[in-house]
């Protein structure tokens, strides 16, 4: 049985409780992943150098690229088992568990075997120069020999966490985490593997959480468990956690994309410590959207099990909440930039000429920071009720429509500024539509829930 008893809660349990239930294990969870990323970052910038730091941003678009491909099937497979929950169809959610697994294997392999061969041509595309480049491919190419490992985990803690096991896929988060913290300063100064050292943390890492989620799903006493019969690949399953999965895939496609170009900006206008400081800008920022992230996580199942079962009034409730807490959060993020900038910025580097270039970029990139967290969360909310197109199309404004033309622009008038301050102002462009196209499915909510 699930932590809950049962997921039949979502339907039932005061929104509030459920939201903090589900939501602060996700935080822990997320916030914990974050800092999974900056304890690389950390260990990196201490144990390898300035030059290490730039290597480890050059990655990001690649990292982000995986990241699209995992979780186009474990986004869209956790909406679906919530849903299919919602609807009382359990042999339909023990299927997407098969799909799921399957789905990610061949996924990861793939991914790997493209992007191998020809990786040195993709990070000199991302902008490494001769002096960055063998930090980004030593630690790339053992990030890439696990990347089918990183794909299955977080496509299992996806489905863990929406059949009614937030505490659990909150462990498994904080046990890699755990492990990859340790690992990192063994590999990297014990063994000084350097930046190679830090890549190898990470993979193992991951090695042993997903053994253990793996005894989970194999027990057949789960609510949703390994069995015969689930693996093959439903077509039918298969479409519908691709379309649900779409948002979140164009997301992370949109973010390569940003982060591409921001690098290219930075290395013409600024050189590689500039795209050192987006590095450390980008980890921080990271933080916050993480902790936003767990908190949509936490609104996922019960806004997809409550619209299942058309109870509208309270998936309206839950979107209220949570939009809510994110902007709260962000704000939090917010004033920690522009108070303490170089006390944060301190933990990742001693190199002054690094130092003053992130403060900059933190300055500029957070300058609307509190908005982030209404975009978010909006975002997120039409995904998790299965509207695809409305998610996708408020992921690609603010990164395709509104970023990539004022990182095309803005620099050939005001060069490295020019990269910093596209940031906030596409931030602002994106709220805007967002705000409109949120206010109209709250309008329909409330005539359904009238009619209802």
């Amino acid at each position: 049985m699930a932590e809950n008893n049962s997921p039949l809660v979502l339907g039932t349990e005061p929104v509030r409780k459920l939201l903090v239930q589900y939501a602060f294990p996700a935080i822990i969870a997320m916030t914990a992943s974050s800092l999974y990323n900056m304890a690389d970052s950390i260990f990196i910038g201490h144990g390898v150098g300035a030059l290490g730091i730039a290597g480890l941003a050059l990655t990001f678009p690649l990292m982000n690229l995986a990241a699209a491909f995992g979780s186009l099937v474990g986004v869209g497979a956790s909406t679906f088992v919530s849903v299919k929950l919602g609807q009382k169809d359990y042999e339909g959610a023990n299927r997407v568990l098969g799909n799921v697994l399957v789905l990610n294997i061949l996924i990861g392999i793939g991914f790997t075997l493209v992007c191998y061969p020809f990786l040195d041509q993709i990070l000199v595309f991302f902008g490494a120069s001769e002096n960055t480049l063998p930090y980004a491919r030593d630690y790339m190419q053992i990030i890439l020999i696990g990347n089918v490992i990183t794909h299955m985990y977080l496509g299992l803690n996806n489905v863990l966490r929406a059949s009614g096991y937030p505490k659990m896929s909150m462990y498994a988060t904080l046990a890699s985490v755990i492990i990859n913290c340790v690992l990192n300063p063994i590999f990297i100064f014990g063994f000084d593997w350097g930046i190679k050292g830090s890549a190898w943390a990470t993979v193992i890492s991951q090695v042993i959480t997903l053994v253990w989620q793996m005894v989970h799903f194999a027990n057949p006493k789960q609510f949703l468990h390994f069995k015969k019969g689930i693996y093959k690949l439903n077509s039918e399953l298969v479409k519908g956690i691709i379309a649900i999965g779409l948002s979140p895939f164009f997301m992370n496609i949109s973010a390569s994309l940003i982060i591409i170009l921001i690098n290219r900006g930075l290395k013409e206008y600024g050189g590689d410590m500039a795209i050192g400081a987006y590095g450390i800008v980008n980890r921080i920022a990271f933080l916050f959207t993480m902790v936003i992230m767990g908190l949509n996580q936490g609104m996922q199942p019960i806004a997809g099990y409550n619209y299942g079962a058309r109870r509208f009034e309270r998936v309206t409730e839950v979107l209220k909440l949570t939009i809510w807490y994110a902007v709260g959060i962000a704000t939090f993020g917010f004033l920690i930039a522009h108070l303490v900038p170089s006390v944060i910025v301190r933990l990742f580097t001693s190199d002054q000429e690094l130092i003053d270039a992130s403060v900059y970029g933190l300055h500029v990139v957070f300058a609307v920071f509190p908005l982030v967290g209404f975009q978010m969360v909006a975002t997120n909310f039409f995904q998790s009720i299965g509207m695809a197109k409305k998610a996708i199309f408020l992921s690609l404004t603010r990164q395709i429509i509104f970023l990539v033309p004022c990182l095309i622009i803005l620099p050939r008038f005001f060069g490295v500024l020019g990269v910093w301050m596209s940031i906030p102002i596409a931030d602002i462009t994106a709220v805007t539509v967002s705000a409109v196209v949120l206010f109209n499915q709250f309008r329909k909510f409330k005539d359904m829930t009238v009619n209802s």
